[in-house]
């Protein structure tokens, strides 16, 4: 039977077709992902909660037990082929998961990210600089939430200042499911290949950095192969970086389209609830690609049978009535807190949650502080968001700056 139900929907972002199909359809349905591939979606705050919480035991994440992927069903050039397969945490499940985890814990604990918010505020007052310089109006994203995260990544990991363009250009084609086949092979074949040669030049010429640290760690004896240790750096760089982009300008949107919540953010309410308001209502994490079953399971009455696709729609978890309430839309920074899942939850919730709330905070604190009367130079119907049914922010963000408090304001 033909599936007439699209993710994303014709003319919608990601989150909007989420949720709506979440109020209209129901908390489980049958959907089509781009490239014709038929999947579960699953809207609502519960039953994302149910699938993430049984991540391992119910559910796979492993690509070998989702059957359309080897049975001839899903051509070889499915672009979104190129996120779900491969020798990484993604895709690891149990024993496997842990002992790669924990190869990489240690180096996002809180106390350590910590430890980085001086130089993450260097390098935000850096960036704040060259804004004030560049007139009244300026794209935020190029400017400011894009170059912020990608520079604090690649600079824990040893990655070139100018070898850093180049990694956010194969980012953006591997989370696009509007890339071509061939955009998205030859970004994985780009990536893969620099990320080899990168490891090889930090084995030749070690630094005070995360990639020496982890080829120490595998030259001390860690059960950590050549291959695991290329596609651990591939997660980090990508995921590291991608997220937070999304996530700090998701944030100024629904600022300022709210002044009220603005005020409330510059006086009693602060900027951790900021961050954590928009990790819950405008998550940069719209879904989660991909649980397979190992047996039929049941999610709200419906049976899906094992070996078939889950994706988990974070987008409708967050703003979920049943959860949050009949206002669970609205962007609200009085909001009593809730566990939101943003970064997941269980065995995989996601390791760098302290450095994304520490850098976001930062960011926005110290843009808001440096241009106090910073609005948006467009309608917020009028931005125009990435194509990605897994990440969602907007492409570029005009915004007019206003007067500058300089670097001390």
């Amino acid at each position: 039977m033909p599936i007439h139900l699209q993710l994303p929907a014709p003319g919608e972002r990601t989150s909007q077709t989420i949720c709506r199909y979440r109020d209209e359809i129901g908390p489980v349905l049958r959907v089509e992902l781009p490239g014709k591939v038929p999947a579960w979606l699953v809207t609502s705050y519960e039953m994302a909660s149910e699938v993430l919480a049984n991540d391992g035991t119910l559910y796979s994440k492993d690509p070998k037990n989702f059957t359309a992927l080897h049975d001839g069903s899903i051509p070889p050039g499915w672009p979104l082929r190129q996120l779900i397969e491969g020798n990484h945490l993604l895709t690891k499940d149990g024993a496997d998961h842990r002992r790669l985890r924990g190869l990489i814990n240690h180096a996002f604990t809180p106390g350590r990210v910590q430890e980085l918010a001086p130089r993450i505020q260097e390098m935000t007052d850096e960036l704040l600089d060259r804004m004030a310089t560049g007139g009244g109006m300026v794209d935020l994203v190029r400017s400011f939430s894009e170059p912020l995260p990608l520079t604090v990544i690649c600079e824990l990991f040893g990655v070139p200042e100018n070898e850093r363009p180049q990694i956010r250009e194969w980012g953006n084609v591997l989370m696009s499911h509007a890339a071509a086949p061939e955009e998205s092979i030859a970004a994985q074949t780009g990536l893969l290949g620099y990320l080899a040669a990168f490891i090889e030049r930090k084995r030749r010429e070690p630094g005070d950095d995360l990639t020496t640290g982890l080829i120490q760690a595998q030259d001390d004896g860690d059960r950590l192969s050549d291959d695991e240790m290329l596609w651990i750096m591939w997660q980090v760089l990508i995921a590291g970086h991608e997220t937070s982009v999304h996530l700090i300008a998701n944030a100024v949107i629904a600022l300022c389209s709210e002044p009220k919540q603005l005020a409330l953010a510059r006086t009693e309410i602060g900027w951790e609830q900021v961050v954590e308001e928009t990790l819950r209502a405008r998550t940069s994490v719209v879904g989660i690609m991909l649980r397979y079953p190992r047996h039929d399971v049941r999610l709200a009455g419906v049976t899906i049978p094992a070996g078939q696709a889950i994706m988990i729609g974070l987008a409708g978890a967050g703003t979920d009535p049943a959860r949050f309430g009949g206002d669970a839309e609205r962007f609200d920074l009085t909001r009593e807190p809730d566990a939101h899942l943003a970064f997941g939850r269980g065995p995989h919730f996601c390791f760098g949650a302290p450095l994304a709330r520490l850098e976001t905070r930062i960011a926005l604190e110290s843009l808001f502080g440096r241009f106090p009367d910073l609005r948006l130079a467009v309608a917020p119907d009028e931005i125009v968001y990435n194509s990605s049914i897994i990440t969602e922010g907007p492409v570029r963000l005009p915004v007019l700056l206003g007067a500058d408090k300089g670097a001390s304001g």
